[in-house]
C-alpha cells in the first residue's frame, strides 16, 4: 500500500474568459457546430462549472462528464447539484487525478477537451504511477467515437513551454493516432478522430 499522497490542486479557479477563454469559447463552438445531445468528456470544471452548466440548458442537452483535481472547485459542484438538481440530468463531475483514470470506466464520447493538458503533471504523480500526458491523451482518443472531436486550449500556460510542452506531446500524438487537424476556433485548437479508427 502506498503511502503517497495525491497531488492535487489547492486553489479554485473562477470564470475568467479575459485570462483564459476556453471554457466560454468551447460552449461558442458547440453551438456554431450544433453539437447537442453529445457525450463530453471535459478536463478542468472550474468552480464556475461553466461548460457542465451551459451544456445543461435545454437547447444543448449534451452530457458533461467533468473531472477536477481541485477540492474547492468540487466543493462547488456539490452545492451546484443541491441548488439547481435539474443540473444533474446533464452534468456530472469527479474530484481526483485524470491521470488515474481507468478505461473501464469511461463510456464513449463525442467530444473530449483537454484544454490543461502539461499543466499538472509532475513526479507528484510520478510518486503512485499515474499515466504520462501522452498515455492520458491516447486513452481518451479510445474513448472517442470515430469521428468525435478532441480540442485542445493553446492559451495554456503549458502549451508552448520549454519542459514538457502540451504542443510536442500533441505533436507526438498527432504521429501515432488516426486524427486530423481541423484548426482553430477561437482560442481552441480542434482535432478530430478518423471515423475508420475504433
Amino acid at each position: 500500500m502506498s503511502s503517497t499522497a495525491l497531488h492535487y490542486w489547492d486553489a479554485s479557479w473562477d470564470l475568467r474568459p479575459a485570462e483564459c477563454p476556453c471554457d466560454v469559447d468551447f460552449i461558442a463552438w458547440l453551438d456554431q457546430n450544433r453539437i447537442v445531445d453529445a457525450t463530453i468528456y471535459h478536463f478542468g470544471t472550474g468552480a464556475h462549472h461553466h461548460v457542465g452548466i451551459e451544456c445543461a440548458r435545454m437547447e444543448r442537452r449534451n452530457a458533461v462528464l467533468g473531472i477536477t483535481a481541485a477540492p474547492q472547485e468540487y466543493e462547488t459542484f456539490v452545492r451546484l447539484a443541491i441548488e439547481r438538481p435539474d443540473v444533474l440530468r446533464h452534468y456530472n463531475a469527479v474530484f481526483g487525478d485524470i491521470y488515474l483514470l481507468n478505461r473501464k470506466l469511461l463510456p464513449v464520447f463525442d467530444v473530449v477537451t483537454l484544454f490543461h493538458l502539461c499543466e499538472f503533471r509532475g513526479d507528484k504523480n510520478d510518486a503512485y504511477g499515474a499515466m504520462t500526458d501522452l498515455e492520458l491523451v491516447n486513452l481518451l482518443t479510445d474513448h472517442t467515437r470515430p469521428g468525435g472531436y478532441i480540442l485542445f486550449f493553446p492559451g495554456s500556460f503549458a502549451f508552448d513551454r520549454a519542459d514538457h510542452s502540451a504542443k510536442d506531446v500533441i505533436a507526438e500524438w498527432e504521429q501515432q493516432r488516426a486524427v486530423e487537424k481541423l484548426g482553430r476556433y477561437k482560442s481552441l485548437l480542434v482535432y478530430r478522430k478518423s471515423r475508420s479508427e475504433r
